[in-house]
């Protein structure tokens, strides 16, 4: 059981903030509830108390009948100060909704009310989960706090694209759902408990894992970067039915997002129609066709710190696709059907843009981006051309005329190149290589990947 703290800021999405007592609560934690005065506005401390067991506070001069206790605690026998009793017993403190105006005072070390108050004072890991009109949220004051924050150390959920409060509209901005939140707090509880701490012979020491390609994976070597996967395939529409598609199941890309995560990283996936259960503890976007991915993509690749473009995107689409469906051409009685042939269908395309090389084009420098190729065939060469041609720090190679490995297995068998080196991983689980790939991720942004 840990002890959980979430601070409650003014929002519509604030009565959500219930769902995630319940849900926090029903696996065993204990929760205590501080609350912005604006909160109050939607959501009262009656319906938290009634599921914590405990008061809901909004101010640092109100009086707490637990004395800063949390359900599983005894309370002292001293009045101590609210603000900081209770963060000293929280094992991690989150604040969702998170206001635009909560980040701003957050960013400028603000204390002026009991939920900034127990930010400040806070040696637990925070927790962040944004929510507020996208216009507010894409606004450069909002991205400037927020990338503050990240700086500090704070562990950012970053809300999602949907509907938002205002009738009508829709964007980014609407708070990440709840039971990912609990899976990020739980994520970072885990972190917290499997961290070695630090003694005289070990501080500051660098973990050599993250000092060469290969060899045992280093756990916490990603901590406070933020990664970017795409994951899956694209699909290009036909008409209202059918499409253009690929094998792609996604399993490569899950493979890196845990990997990732579990190395300690802020993981984001844009999912291009995987169909498999997204991985704990990650941010999650699905799309569809290529075109949905270059606008996430895009969104997304400023605020990250390495791009780990695992998804396979359609080279080509339909140049007019049809709204409704393409009428089969056949008519009369079944039996009748069965016998006329189907009729011919010319089909133009239209080359999509390629997503990698834009982004690696406007690439900043401290960003480590690494492509995927799927060749069929003379894959090393081919492979070698890609990473030149697109700029690439790596680029991990398969080879899909095989069909043991690869598209729709658990197993992959790759050739990781960069400049300079080449890694071959022999036919291993997806997990293995997913590994295999993050030691180099980790060796580049360390400049140790050479002959």
């Amino acid at each position: 059981m840990s002890r959980i703290l979430i601070g409650v800021s003014g929002g519509v999405a604030a009565y959500k903030a219930l769902e995630l007592v319940r849900l926090a609560t029903g696996a065993g934690h204990a929760v205590r509830v501080v609350q912005t005065t604006a909160s109050r506005r939607f959501v009262g401390a009656a319906s938290f108390e009634a599921l914590t067991g405990a008061p809901a506070l909004t101010s640092e001069f109100e009086r707490d009948p637990a004395r800063g206790a949390f359900p599983d605690q005894a309370a002292p026998d001293h009045e101590p100060l609210s603000h900081l009793e209770l963060v000293r017993n929280a094992h991690i403190y989150v604040i969702a909704p998170a206001s635009a105006n909560t980040l701003a005072k957050l960013a400028a070390g603000l204390a002026d009310n009991l939920v900034t108050s127990c930010a400040l004072a806070a040696g637990c890991p925070l927790v962040l989960a944004p929510a507020m009109n996208n216009r507010m949220y894409e606004h450069p004051a909002t991205r400037a706090n927020l990338g503050l924050l990240r700086e500090r150390g704070v562990i950012l959920v970053d809300p999602e694209h949907g509907r938002l409060a205002s009738r009508g509209e829709e964007g980014i901005g609407r708070l990440a759902p709840v039971q990912r939140i609990l899976e990020a707090l739980e994520a970072a509880l885990s972190d917290r408990r499997a961290r070695p701490r630090d003694t005289p012979e070990t501080a500051g020491r660098d973990d050599d894992a993250a000092q060469r390609v290969g060899g045992d994976h280093g756990r916490g070597d990603l901590r406070g970067l933020r990664v970017l996967v795409t994951a899956g395939g694209t699909r290009e529409p036909l008409d209202s039915v059918r499409y253009i598609g690929n094998r792609s199941s996604g399993r490569m890309g899950l493979a890196l997002a845990r990997a990732a995560r579990e190395r300690g990283a802020r993981v984001s996936v844009i999912a291009a129609n995987v169909t498999l259960a997204p991985p704990s503890g990650v941010r999650w976007l699905e799309v569809s066709t290529a075109a949905e991915l270059k606008e996430a993509c895009e969104a997304e690749f400023p605020h990250c710190d390495v791009l780990l473009m695992a998804a396979a995107v359609a080279d080509f689409r339909p140049r007019a696709p049809l709204r409704g469906k393409i009428p089969s051409g056949r008519a009369g009685p079944r039996a009748e059907r069965k016998r006329q042939p189907p009729p011919e269908l010319s089909l133009e395309l239209e080359p999509t843009p390629d997503v990698l090389a834009g982004l690696a084009a406007r690439r900043r420098e401290d960003q480590t981006v690494v492509g995927f190729a799927a060749e069929h065939g003379q894959t090393l060469a081919n492979g070698r051309r890609k990473l030149a041609l697109k700029r690439l720090d790596a680029i991990v190679v398969n080879d899909i005329s095989r069909a043991d490995i690869g598209f729709e297995s658990d197993e992959n068998e790759v050739s990781i190149l960069a400049a300079g080196a080449t890694r071959h991983v022999g036919r291993a689980p997806k997990e293995q290589v997913a590994e295999e790939i993050l030691d180099v991720v980790v060796a580049l942004r360390a400049g140790a990947v050479g002959e």
